[in-house]
């Protein structure tokens, strides 16, 4: 009998500490985490929305404020090179910095393209000032590769280009008047640099 006695409080006891302890942990816990989950949310908000338009320097070149052409700048041996200029038509500074995409089009839709970063040169941050320019040296063969028939285009001819600037996802349109592009479209790009 005693031992059942025993044996019953402590199992009362047990219950009450059980339950003593779980309402102040549980309150405890539910203030600290019901208080730094809104302003965490409302603070990574504008957090995460600064640094994507906002550097240093200024406001990033967004596919709106620029303005693209490609121009041709040499030839020889069956290579061609050329530039892809952007100019800041914007009001106001903004930065660049890496490589741009580059999708050669026809009016029937993408001509095959085989875009290739070289670091000639590599990525370095550019403000560009309202009518400031830069350029990415462009590379391409005009030689058929592989399978490409030698008598004829080599390859469907481009009339146009589509060119995303970085870390951008709207292209920039252009007309691209440079002939075919062989060796399956493909394209060596630099990222850009001041001109």
């Amino acid at each position: 009998m005693t031992r059942r006695l025993i044996a019953c409080g402590l199992l009362v006891l047990a219950s009450v500490t059980a339950c003593g302890t779980r309402t102040p942990d549980n309150a405890s816990q539910t203030l600290p985490t019901a208080s730094p989950t809104p302003s965490s949310t409302s603070s990574s908000a504008p957090a995460s929305n600064t640094p994507q338009a906002l550097s240093p320097n200024g406001t990033r070149c967004n596919s709106a404020a620029l303005k693209g052409e490609v121009v041709p700048t040499d030839a020889g041996a069956g290579n061609r090179y050329g530039k892809f200029v952007v100019t800041n038509t914007g009001t106001v500074p903004c930065t660049l910095d890496g490589y741009s995409g580059f999708q050669l089009e026809n009016a029937s839709g993408a001509v095959p393209t085989k875009l290739e970063r070289k670091a000639d040169p590599g990525p370095a941050a550019l403000t560009l000032a309202p009518g400031g320019k830069a350029s990415a040296n462009l590379r391409w063969s005009v030689v058929p590769a592989g399978g490409e028939p030698v008598e004829g285009s080599c390859q469907p001819e481009p009339s146009k280009v589509a060119a995303i600037p970085p870390n951008e996802t709207a292209p920039l349109s252009m007309p691209w008047t440079l002939g075919p592009v062989c060796s399956g479209g493909r394209i060596e790009i630099s990222a850009f640099y001041a001109s």
